[in-house]
């Protein structure tokens, strides 16, 4: 036989065994799920053993290619990325476009101007700190920071910053000059749910122990906590002495004597502390649980309360 006949033969026997292997692979799977649908007839266990045994046909059947997993990009926030420009930007100067600094500048955003302080302005030009106080993202993966330079005179100017973010490769660039803006409002603050009025007594003289010894070190934390409850001291303990200056209350219950056993209030406790470096005022959201004739500490949630109207 020819080289040519056999490589024909070969060409057309490809496809038959192809279409043999297929039609093999589909016979294994109708009787995969005759195999499951006789095992719900037959009981559960019988059931438990076809489904264990049926996917592994099933997969030789469709493809042992994984399947691919998308993941939603997330846009990332470039407060950072702006708060740096401006620092860098105005510490700056065209005259001397070769410094650290403005080669930084030009770096993060290739087609802005660099300032050109006067040269009697010397270190007043520059700000003391940098802080990027509001992102709000626009359309199109652009955003708009707002940036605050503090000064060393008490002064305070706000810049708003475009970026355009990728965030597929987190990678930032700002798109244009820095606008003086007005800075953002005060917002009203809503009246605080302490309203009940905390006087001496065993609530407020339990709070102030057990400040003095999570701030100062007088004393183990422990001692003040609820069952289960478990807070460590600030360490090294930042402060000499703390004093309470006023505790206000959620709950009329705190106003009042030592309630049943299992009883919760949450208070808000005004404290006074020093150090070697002067008086601090300071405060803590707290919430106390009564046991045994006493209140012990069950939370500490500083950082979350309003004093507002608590007065």
């Amino acid at each position: 036989m020819s080289p040519g006949k056999q490589a024909s033969e070969r060409e057309a026997a490809a496809p038959m065994a192809a279409g043999a292997r297929l039609e093999s692979m589909r016979r294994r799977v109708r009787l995969s799920r005759l195999a499951v649908l006789s095992a719900i007839a037959a009981g559960p266990v019988a059931l438990c053993v076809a489904v264990v045994s049926a996917p592994t046909t099933v997969q030789a059947a469709t493809s042992s290619k994984p399947a691919a997993v998308r993941t939603a990009a997330v846009a990332a926030d470039p407060g950072g990325y702006a708060q740096l420009f401006v620092s860098v930007w105005l510490r700056s100067s065209a005259d001397d476009a070769t410094s650290a600094q403005a080669r930084l500048a030009q770096s993060m955003a290739p087609d802005i101007e660099l300032p050109a302080p006067a040269p009697a302005a010397g270190a007043q030009s520059k700000p003391e700190s940098v802080t990027a106080v509001r992102s709000a993202q626009r359309e199109g993966g652009t955003w708009s920071v707002t940036v605050a330079a503090q000064y060393a005179d008490g002064s305070v100017r706000y810049y708003a910053v475009p970026v355009a973010a990728d965030p597929v490769a987190t990678s930032f660039t700002v798109t244009g000059a820095p606008g003086v803006v007005a800075g953002p409002a005060r917002t009203e603050v809503p009246k605080s749910s302490y309203g009940v009025t905390v006087p001496e007594g065993d609530l407020s003289s339990a709070v102030g122990e057990f400040l003095a010894a999570y701030l100062t070190g007088a004393g183990e934390v422990d001692r003040y906590l609820a069952p289960g409850v478990r807070m460590s001291a600030v360490s090294p303990a930042p402060y000499t002495t703390v004093s309470v200056q006023q505790v206000s209350a959620v709950e009329e219950a705190a106003a009042g004597q030592v309630p049943a056993d299992g009883t919760k209030v949450r208070v808000l406790v005004q404290v006074e502390a020093r150090d070697s470096g002067g008086r601090w005022p300071l405060g803590y959201e707290l919430t106390l649980k009564a046991r045994s004739g006493r209140w012990e500490v069950a939370a500490l949630e500083s950082g979350t309360a309003q004093d507002g109207g608590a007065r």
